[in-house]
């Protein structure tokens, strides 16, 4: 299933990912590389504000400071890098070597300096946005296992670093909310969150509509085995992006909302 619907913006009357010669699995990826860099730049803002006392206090993540989350979204760059690395050469190129080679990363890198922790995820994203830059459009159709959701194409590369960006600059609680969030990288949002819960039996039925800006709305069925009903739950794109990645209660929602499984 893919993630998300391929643009269809108008270029001389033809769809843009179908102009002649153009590969739709590329066309995605490069879509959304912009939206990636832009909310890079957020992110690093962000980051630059934070100094030796602030980055080491706590964030939003139970057990994580500031640092921790910082040092994750640095490894997460160089983890999706190996991704494309794997899809540029078709030698395997795993996310991580373990599990817990990932957790001790983080936690040792947690332990540094503001300075060297925001060098170290500038230089991380700098190598992100250039292997995502320069991977030839023939080899976005290349198949690769992520880690949570097994094989997938490397075009589903840049949506995976743009959801992971936003939902982990809410979790520095340095100031940015589901609702800083762009219109366009919102519904990205939703769409990356809701694909792996589409039918998941773990999660109760939801009938799910988000309100977007612009007077538009989306809907999901949430096809859950969790139980025996279908549950109405509709709101604002942001909150429901909040409830959905587990980092909101759902209160704002209309609707009888359900408790969800632990987001992970």
């Amino acid at each position: 299933m893919s993630i998300s619907p391929e643009a269809s913006v108008q270029q001389n009357g033809v769809p843009a990912q179908r102009r002649a010669g153009e590969r739709p699995a590329a066309a995605r990826a490069v879509r959304l590389l912009p939206l990636v860099r832009e909310a890079t730049e957020r992110l690093d803002l962000i980051v630059s504000g934070l100094d030796d006392r602030t980055i080491h206090q706590p964030s939003r993540l139970p057990g994580w400071s500031r640092a921790h989350v910082v040092t994750h979204l640095a490894r997460n760059a160089d983890a999706l890098v190996n991704l494309l690395t794997w899809a540029r050469t078709g030698v395997e190129h795993p996310m991580y070597a373990s599990r817990a080679d990932r957790d001790a990363d983080i936690e040792e890198g947690a332990d540094r300096l503001a300075q060297v922790l925001r060098e170290d995820l500038r230089a991380a994203n700098a190598r992100f946005l250039v292997a995502a830059t320069e991977l030839s459009e023939k080899y976005w159709s290349a198949t690769v296992a992520a880690r949570m959701q097994g094989p997938i194409p490397a075009s589903d590369v840049p949506v995976m670093r743009l959801h992971e960006v936003w939902v982990h600059l809410v979790d520095l609680d340095a100031g940015v909310t589901f609702a800083d969030v762009p219109e366009g990288h919102l519904e990205q949002l939703l769409e990356t969150a809701l694909a792996p819960h589409l039918a998941s039996p773990d999660w109760p039925a939801v009938r799910l509509t988000a309100e977007l800006p612009g007077d538009r709305t989306r809907t999901w069925d949430l096809a859950g085995g969790h139980d025996d009903r279908t549950y109405e739950v509709a709101g604002p794109a942001a909150d429901v992006v909040a409830w959905v990645t587990g980092r909101g209660d759902g209160a704002s929602l209309r609707g009888e909302v359900p408790v969800l499984p632990a987001w992970g």
